[in-house]
């Protein structure tokens, strides 16, 4: 029987239009029939809605880090300048005195010293210049050219964090290179100049980003909105309908990490600027923090979208998260260490490119412009009570993040122990398996030879 034989019997088994209609009404699915294509559609769609609570478990993490970095600048290495200058000027003082035991500087000493005075001259050099200037030059242009300015801007800041930490290990790895090397290079004050070249070039690039976003906050016209929503979109454009596999997402969830981080900070810069305008008054304080909340959901949102749609269209399982986040735990239990060859701020930027020393000379330009500090005793202990606030949230975020690190790598050994213990049963099973085949092998063999002898 042919197919056309077999049509025509289909369609003569239809019978009248009536019948035809019948038929449409009383259709129905057979999904049964293909359970395993639906079933893995279904699970889809719980990945997609589980990926917003992964992102940000994972961002919670990395911006802690980023925290600890930034804080580092403003506590722990003043003084550790302070006891590398100590030890140089010991040393200097021996040398003079023609002790023959001369005490070299170890390198993190070094390397402490050199991201001072990197940090002291670019803050110099940024003192003096007028924020006012800036401002008016930049508030005089149009709401287009407002927030083309910032996108360009976005695209500076990007590629200086991604360069600029190499620019600081060229420096560091040039003052404490050994000596029996072969020295092929500039030499430190080279690198030292590149340095803070590099470091002042980015501190004003993150002002007029802070500058830009003042404006933008607090333009009558609402510019906010077209200089966000066109940021964000362009973005969440050139991010969705990309080739991305577990390697190249870790990259650009480590740079949604800074990037969420650093718009933190730069609200943080409008905020201080924009009170000190309207002489720290209440009323404009919650104003102002409706916009940033505002501006931070958006942000959320889009890292969201972004991250869902991505695991959506590349296939990638959501498991993946969870070893982003022990990759985060191990680079922190490893920074830690007795031996480690970099230090926790360090990795951090070579992990997420967050650089903290350009912000750490933007945030105190901006407060010396903004909190003016007399030389009264309660101006004096508020300043003090401040930087012991500040140390105390730095102790109590690494201790955070050292005692989750330390926790989610010690569960991951247990489990790969079991897994361990597991394939070793197994194999131990598969080997008495055998051996009890063999035997029973030899055995019939055995009594086959006695039948037949």
């Amino acid at each position: 029987m042919d197919k056309v034989e077999i049509a025509t019997r289909n369609s003569a088994s239809l019978g009248s239009l009536w019948d035809f209609i019948l038929l449409e009404f009383n259709r129905g699915y057979s999904l049964e029939n293909d359970g395993k294509e639906f079933s893995d559609k279904r699970e889809k769609v719980y990945n997609f809605m589980k990926i917003p609570l992964e992102v940000e478990r994972l961002m919670l993490y990395g911006i802690c880090q980023c925290v600890d970095s930034f804080l580092f600048v403003y506590t722990f290495l003043p003084l550790r300048a302070l006891v590398a200058l100590k030890s140089l000027i010991c040393s200097s003082l021996s040398k003079l005195k023609g002790n023959h035991e001369k005490k070299y500087l170890s390198a993190a000493e070094i390397c402490d010293l050199l991201k001072m005075a990197v940090l002291i001259t670019c803050l110099m050099m940024l003192l003096p210049w007028d924020t006012s200037m800036i401002y008016h030059v930049i508030k005089r242009q149009s709401v287009i050219k407002l927030y083309i300015f910032f996108n360009m801007l976005e695209v500076g800041d990007r590629l200086f964090s991604s360069f600029g930490q190499d620019i600081l290990d060229a420096l560091f790895w040039t003052a404490t290179e050994p000596k029996t090397s072969q020295r092929s290079h500039f030499g430190v004050l080279a690198h030292f100049i590149i340095a803070v070249s590099y470091v002042f070039l980015h501190s004003i690039l993150v002002l007029c980003q802070a500058t830009t976003l003042n404006i933008a906050i607090n333009a009558k016209k609402g510019a906010l909105l077209p200089i966000m929503m066109s940021n964000n979109f362009i973005e969440l454009n050139g991010s969705v309908f990309k080739k991305f596999n577990k390697t190249t997402l870790f990259q650009l969830l480590c740079s949604d990490v800074r990037e969420r981080f650093h718009l933190f900070i730069l609200l943080l810069i409008v905020v201080v600027q924009t009170m000190k305008e309207y002489q720290w008054t209440s009323e404009s304080f919650w104003k102002l923090m409706l916009d940033c909340v505002y501006v931070m959901i958006l942000e959320i949102i889009i890292d969201w979208t972004k991250h869902a749609f991505i695991t959506r269209f590349n296939e990638i399982n959501l498991s993946v998260y969870s070893d982003y986040l022990l990759s985060f735990a191990y680079d922190t239990a490893q920074s830690y260490n007795k031996k480690a060859f970099t230090d926790h701020s360090d990795s951090v930027a070579r992990r997420m490119g967050f650089i903290p020393i350009p912000l750490g000379v933007v945030i105190i330009k901006v407060l010396t412009r903004c909190v003016s500090i007399d030389g009264q005793l309660v101006s004096i202990v508020l300043l003090l009570s401040i930087l012991t606030c500040v140390t105390i949230l730095k102790i109590v975020n690494l201790v955070y993040i050292i005692g989750r690190a330390c926790k989610m790598i010690n569960h991951d050994k247990t489990i790969d122990l079991r897994e361990a213990c597991l394939n070793t049963q197994i194999l131990e099973n598969m080997e008495s398996d055998l051996a009890h085949n063999d035997s029973d092998l030899n055995l019939s063999i055995a009594l086959d030879a006695g039948t037949q002898y």
